[in-house]
């Protein structure tokens, strides 16, 4: 702040005008103080109504309030020491004539005083836009967690009632698994009961079924009798197990599925020997003749038989066609196709391909 000076300097001639412009000085800082102090007490206001709705922030801050009021304090001590500086400054002037060199550097002091309350209100309004930062941080991490706590008692909510309904579903299955648990012991109790009848059963079944499978075994050896009386001493016809087996040539041309002379010749006597004996099968057993064909292992791929399977297959339903023609009823009969892969001998021989190059005819029940 400039300093006046009017007048002259002392020992001069003429009237000393110094007083008035240090009046004038003196008068601006002291309203420059007060302004200051006024910004400071109305920082302080809108401080204050800021924080009072925030009482458990205004714990925090109270420390830092007081301090403010200490520095106020200080400062009003320092304006009031200003003021008794003034009149005493005044009262001196009055008394006796200063130099204008004390009363400068005087002035200079003051004026560094000033500089000094300044500094302290640039601090004070420093600190009181820092406060009001801080107070819209935690105004802003109370909405948050606000937020999020009501959030959480949605949650908390939802969880309680699947937590209910949980519960109630629990009971609801208690009660079944208790009507199920019932339920099973009688399931139990039947089941034993039941198990006892399958197993008696059981035991007349397969009495019975043994009993049927004896019986057509009788049946069945009656009937390889007569046909091989029928049929005579050949090699190229025998019986291999519960199957009479037929060598293919005696009834088939090489390649072909057509029944030749010979071979329907056989059939009938077949056929014969089958209706003699089926006359006096009984009618509770349900038999059926089963023509099974089969090929060597030598491949043949013509336009009327592309593969074994379609020979072997083609060749028994020759045989049961031409049965049927002689009276036997189609439903006592049964084709089977079984290519190259049931061989009687599995070496390469000519022989083994030639006993391997058959029809079998099995008499069983369905």
């Amino acid at each position: 702040m400039p300093i006046l000076r009017t007048g002259r300097r002392p020992g001069g001639s003429g009237m000393d005008n110094s007083w008035p412009g240090f009046v004038d000085a003196l008068s601006t800082m002291l309203l420059v103080i007060i302004f200051l102090l006024s910004i400071f007490m109305l920082a302080q206001f809108f401080l204050g109504q800021a924080l009072s709705s925030k009482e458990d922030i205004l714990d925090k801050l109270r420390a830092e309030i007081f301090d403010l009021q200490d520095s106020l304090s200080i400062q009003e001590q320092i304006t009031n020491d200003l003021n008794v500086e003034f009149n005493r400054i005044s009262s001196n002037l009055q008394e006796a004539n200063i130099s204008k060199e004390d009363l400068t550097a005087r002035i200079l002091e003051l004026e560094s005083d000033l500089a000094d309350a300044q500094g302290r209100g640039t601090r004070v309004k420093r600190s009181s836009d820092e406060q009001i930062q801080i107070i819209r941080d935690l105004e802003k991490r109370y909405r948050e967690s606000t937020a999020t706590l009501s959030r959480e008692k949605e949650l908390t909510y939802a969880a309680n009632r699947k937590v209910d309904l949980l519960n109630h579903q629990l009971t609801n299955l208690r009660k079944q698994l208790s009507v199920l648990n019932a339920a099973l012991e009688a399931s139990e109790v039947r089941d034993k009961e039941q198990r006892v009848s399958i197993a008696n059963l059981s035991q007349r079944l397969n009495a019975a079924l043994a009993s049927k499978v004896q019986e057509l075994s009788q049946f069945r050896s009656e009937f390889f009798g007569r046909l091989k009386k029928l049929l005579g001493s050949r090699s190229d016809i025998r019986i291999h197990g519960d199957r009479f087996v037929f060598q293919s040539e005696v009834l088939f041309s090489s390649g072909s599925a057509i029944l030749g002379t010979k071979g329907q010749s056989e059939m009938r006597k077949l056929a014969t020997a089958l209706k003699e004996i089926s006359a006096t099968i009984p009618k509770s057993i349900d038999w059926v003749l089963r023509v099974d064909g089969h090929t060597d292992i030598l491949p043949i791929r013509t336009k009327q038989f592309p593969s074994n399977w379609d020979l072997s297959t083609a060749r028994a339903l020759s045989v049961v066609k031409f049965l049927i023609a002689e009276g036997i009823p189609a439903k006592r009969l049964a084709a089977t196709g079984f290519g190259q892969f049931h061989p009687l001998d599995n070496s390469n021989t000519s022989e083994a391909l030639k006993r391997n190059r058959r029809i079998e005819m099995r008499l069983t029940q369905r």
